[in-house]
Order: C-alpha cells, then structure tokens, then sequence
C-alpha cells in the first residue's frame, strides 16, 4: 500500500462550513420569497403591471445582492471565528494521540472575541500540561528504576563470574559471596521501596487509624537501632513526651526508621543525634537532628524526590527512596515535615502530624 494510501485523510472542515453552492440556493429561496410577497402587496394595492415588473426587478436583485453579501460576511467570520479554532484543536489533538506531549494550542488574547472555543482550548492546554508532565515523571521513574536495578544485579554478576575460578582462595569466596549477599539485600530493598511507594501514591484514604502512644513508637525505633549507634558510639540525645495520636502506627514506623537511619548513616563516629516528641496545641511535632556532615539548600530542595541522594559517598547504603515514602506518608496524614542543615553542622528534620 502507497503512502498516500496510509494517510488519513483530514475532515474538510471548511467545505462543511462555508459552501458556495448551499449559500447559492439559499439566498436564491430568499429573494424569490421576497420578492413574491412584495410583489402580492403590490398587487393589494392595484398598482399598474409595468410598475410592479420594475419593482419585481428591482426588488430581486436588492434581495440577492444582500443576500450575497450577507452569506459572503457570514462565510468570512465563520472561517475565522470557527474553522480556524477547530482547526487547531484538530492539529493539537492529532500531534498529542502521536505521543507529541508538547502540542499546545495558542490562545487569542482578544477579550471581546472570547467563546465556547477559547475555554475548549484553555481545557485542553491544562490537560496536556498535566499529562506531560505525568509522562515526564514516568519517563524518569522508569529511568532511574532501570537505573537503579542495573547496579546491584552487575556487582551480582561479576561477583558470581569471579567465584567459579577453581583456583580461587577461601577468603576470596568469602568476600565474593559476602558482597552479592549485599548486592541482593539491597535489590531486595529497593524492589520492597518501589513496591510500598507505588501503593502509597495511588493510596489518598488514610485507611487505618488507631490511637497510640506516638512517644512509646519513638523509644522503641531507637532502642531497635541500638546495634548502629552502639557501633558508630554515638551520643544520643532524647527528649520524648507522651504524645497520644490517631493514626497508622505501620507506616509512621516507616517514616521513623528512616528519618533515624539517616541521621546516624550520615553521622560520623563520636557524633551526636537527637530526638524529641513535643506536643503543640493541635500537633504532635517530632524533630530529628544529628551532626552529620549536612546538606547544601539545593540538595534540601530535592531530598524528597524519588532516587535522588545529594551524597554520593554513601549512595550503597541506600537507593533514594527513604524519604520519599517519608514524605509520602506525612502527606496522607495530612502531615507537614521540613528540613534546616548546613554543610558540616548537621540536620534537622521536623514533622508535624494533626493529633
């Protein structure tokens, strides 16, 4: 089959609305309507035959040089007020149905000539903003996922191609195992983070809500941390109220282990990380600070973006999804949580969820 033969064919749109041929016999009808009542009147009024033939005449062609006219302004504003619009719409909608996510359509700037077509194109407009960037956001996702997989499963690879050397000595196979055993861990926490982001993205309901010492919740992430800091010797600062609040103890558990985590990840040994839980009128409010080696204000900017880690030097303790889900769950809760940290002071991290 031709090219031509696959192309489709546009709608005429202009033939459907401006028809030389239905304009034709339309204003035809109308002078010859006109001029037979006028011609009855005068017949009414018994004027002589040749006057009413002038008339007659006269008459017909003043009925069908308005006509044309009239059918020729109607045809002319009809091509700019409708065909042109439609025609844009057409054009954008074909560009966008092509995977075009940028087709835009421009919009007049006229107040007086604003109709049903302009608030068709104001719609559309926000529509394809939307979706682009929806598929900007899939796009990267799915970038930084295949990305992020690649990683684990090649140190996995040449690992397990290092270990079938016959020659190899038993602390090379003890290291080469240790580290596809790392290799997996870590693609299994990155698989469970995809998997527990992905729900609570399209999650909007806070499902379960339960009344709970939100102060206990704190001691007990601590106390499960204990091998970290005990390691690292780091000094802990703890400050915790008993603080009773409705919500879902699971997820906020999953948001305390990570804001912990990181604060005794990005600390270095000797150094100092504390927790309190304060009550404020109406909110719970949990601070976590530490004296890590902190964060410039555009790395604060996109730390809860999907896979993004402002620190490359310790990108194999993580995979950027931590606070991401943090943020994620505050934000179901109808929480708010904020950063402050300065490169080689430190960070504070601030959550306020509603009681």
């Amino acid at each position: 089959m031709s090219e031509d033969g696959n192309r489709k064919e546009k709608p005429k749109i202009g033939r459907s609305l401006f028809s030389p041929r239905r304009y034709l016999i339309f204003f035809l009808l109308i002078a010859f309507v006109v001029t037979t009542c006028f011609l009855l009147f005068l017949h009414f009024l018994e004027i002589r035959a040749e006057d009413v033939h002038k008339a007659a005449l006269l008459t017909f062609g003043n009925v069908l040089l308005l006509s044309f006219l009239g059918a020729t302004f109607d045809g002319i504003r009809q091509k700019y007020t409708v065909e042109k619009p439609v025609r844009q719409i057409l054009d954008a909608t074909q560009r966008f149905t092509r995977g075009d996510f940028s087709a835009r359509i421009e919009q007049r700037q006229d107040p007086l000539r604003h109709n049903e077509f302009d608030v068709i194109i104001a719609d559309f407009n926000k529509m394809a903003e939307e979706l682009s960037g929806i598929e900007t956001l899939r796009t990267d996702f799915i970038a930084s996922v295949s990305h992020e997989l690649k990683t684990p499963l090649a140190v996995m690879q040449n690992y397990a191609t290092l270990l079938q050397a016959p020659d190899l000595p038993e602390e090379k196979r003890i290291e080469y195992g240790r580290a596809i055993a790392e290799a997996s861990r870590r693609l299994s926490e990155l698989i469970t983070n995809i998997l527990r982001l992905n729900k609570l993205e399209n999650q909007t309901i806070f499902p379960d809500s339960i009344r709970f010492n939100l102060g206990e919740q704190l001691r007990e992430c601590v106390l499960s941390l204990e091998d970290v800091w005990e390691q690292k010797e780091l000094d802990l600062d703890i400050d915790i109220d008993d603080v009773m609040l409705n919500g879902d103890p699971e997820l906020l558990t999953l948001v305390w282990n990570n804001l912990l985590s990181n604060a005794m990840k990005f600390t270095g040994p000797g150094g100092l990380v504390g927790v309190t839980v304060k009550e404020e009128e109406q909110w719970a409010v949990v601070s976590v600070r530490d004296t890590g080696c902190g964060m410039t204000a555009e790395t604060g900017r996109h730390i809860f973006e999907k896979f993004y880690q402002g620190d490359s030097s310790h990108s194999s303790q993580g995979n950027g999804l931590g606070l991401a889900l943090v943020k994620r769950v505050i934000d179901i809760m109808n929480g708010e949580i904020s950063v402050e940290s300065a490169p080689g002071v430190g960070s504070v991290f601030t959550v306020r969820l509603p009681k």
